[in-house]
């Protein structure tokens, strides 16, 4: 079957859509489908594209049996609304030029955010004749709205008429979690017609503290005799960082625990200054990892830490919360109760969930799992027989792949 796949986002980024990405179109080669990429320039979640990819229109590359087109798009320096929704248009304007020079496939496979794309979709299943299958990674005009991002009515509502668009004309509509599924139901969609295609647990992960001496990491950075407490990933609006800051400042003269950021995004350099501003000695910022050094960071550290807007709930997963589970990082999550990194706490067993935006609980809960190591083994325990049951990539790749192919050959007959 051909495949071609429309997302902003793909390797060589290495967090958050791009790596599912990356990871779906490389088993669909595998399998045989000719799998072909309309995607972007590297760029996330620094917002910088590299050298080697700068002054160019369009270019290909093929990696691990996946053809890859990318094309031109506005990346701003510093992230707001309005530079976001440029960066977004552009990448929509040259990739639908890119798009239309490719071989017409047998299914389109779109990912959303950006939710734009879906105009792109819903033109060239018109134009081929072909289905198109909507994957919603985040519920990105709700996000807008309950995280404040956008106030323009008008803009809103054609945001939600995009939104609404993509759920009709789609075959298709998947998502990564029940509770967006369950939202997506509730905007007046047939049940019948929105599938899950869970994350995927990278199963190299499992057995990272296990074989990796987290001492080498803490020798590195000078972290021995350290309660290491770390945030990694994306640096953005949602994640809410700043509690953070917040109860390190309240943690200030406890000298055995040390905060770490590590990664980029949007909010980096602010939470920097704040944090310089505030003397925080005991907050560190390091820079995205190479995967070696970055699985020596999981294997350091004793709490991993889910920081989000108290009104972020189910309107977006964080991959974040797939690959700490899945190298048994106890964490604790400072979300919305009801949010979707809640209930995968909680289910798992593999720590706890703190209200957000609450830097004394958050200091509470850290200071309660320090007293007690068993604990924390336990939840790590649990954390990685959670993630193997529920996102293991030997079960959500095929049916991912079964659902694709079901689509494609019932749009024929």
């Amino acid at each position: 079957m051909r495949i071609l796949v429309l997302s902003i986002n793909y390797w060589p980024d290495e967090t958050g859509i791009a790596a599912f990405n990356t990871w779906r179109c490389e088993y669909l080669a595998s399998r045989g489908h000719q799998v072909t990429i309309c995607t972007g320039l590297p760029y996330y979640p620094e917002w910088r594209v590299p050298e080697n990819y700068r002054r160019k229109l369009f270019q290909r590359e093929v990696r691990n049996g996946v053809e890859i087109l990318r094309s031109w798009m506005f990346v701003p320096q510093e992230v707001n609304t309005k530079k976001r929704i440029l960066h977004e248009a552009s990448f929509l304007s040259s990739s639908f030029v890119r798009a239309l020079a490719t071989k017409q496939p047998d299914l389109i496979f779109v990912v959303s955010p950006p939710l734009g794309l879906a105009l792109t979709a819903v033109t060239l299943s018109r134009l081929w004749r072909v289905p198109f299958v909507f994957d919603v990674e985040d519920l990105q005009p709700d996000a807008a709205v309950e995280l404040g991002m956008m106030n323009g009515q008008s803009f809103i509502r054609v945001l939600y008429g995009i939104e609404h668009l993509a759920y009709e004309k789609a075959a298709l509509i998947s998502t990564i979690t029940e509770g967006m599924r369950q939202r997506i139901v509730e905007k007046g969609i047939d049940p019948a017609k929105v599938v899950l295609f869970p994350p995927r647990a990278d199963s190299s992960l499992s057995m990272v503290r296990d074989r990796i001496d987290g001492t080498v990491f803490r020798e590195k950075y000078g972290l021995q005799g350290k309660l290491i407490i770390s945030h990694s990933g994306n640096m953005g609006v949602k994640q809410g960082l700043g509690v953070i800051l917040e109860a390190a400042e309240k943690s200030r003269e406890r000298g055995n625990i040390q905060y770490l950021f590590v990664g980029d995004g949007a909010m980096r350099s602010s939470l920097e200054t704040q944090a310089r501003v505030r003397e925080l000695k005991n907050v560190r910022f390091l820079p995205l990892l190479e995967n070696d050094l970055f699985q020596q960071m999981l294997a350091a550290t004793d709490i991993a830490l889910v920081t989000q807007q108290r009104v972020v709930s189910d309107i977006v997963f964080p991959s974040k919360t797939v690959t700490l589970l899945s190298a048994g990082c106890p964490v604790i999550a400072s979300v919305n109760s009801g949010s979707e990194v809640a209930s995968a706490v909680r289910r798992s067993g593999a720590g706890l969930v703190v209200e957000p935006e609450n830097p004394d609980a958050l200091l509470n809960a850290i200071l309660e799992l320090s007293k007690d190591s068993e604990s924390l083994n336990q939840m790590s325990l649990r954390a990685r027989q959670f993630a193997t049951e529920s996102w293991d990539e030997r079960r959500t790749l095929p049916l991912m792949e079964q659902q694709l192919v079901d689509c494609a050959r019932l749009s024929r007959n």
